[in-house]
């Protein structure tokens, strides 16, 4: 399997794992633990997708990253 292919595809399923653990109220958005799952996981697909070149996930996941982190800013804030 490709690099790229498994960065993208760990970053994925963070992203889709903490999607589903908030939706059914395992996980809340205000948690750093929640946060952190949509850095990592945004950081790796927009990695990915780099390697691709693919430009609208970069730009997709690089402001997902950046709202993740400017929301773990916050909370470390509180």
């Amino acid at each position: 399997m490709q690099f790229h292919v498994i960065i993208g595809s760990v970053g994925v399923v963070l992203l889709l794992l903490a999607f589903f653990l908030n939706l059914f109220k395992i996980l809340t958005q205000d948690t750093k633990t929640y946060a952190l799952m949509n850095i990592i996981g945004a950081g790796l697909a927009g990695y990915a997708s780099i390697l691709l070149g693919f430009i609208p996930f970069v730009i997709l996941e690089g402001i997902w990253f950046i709202v993740a982190v400017v929301k773990l800013a916050t909370l470390f804030r509180k």
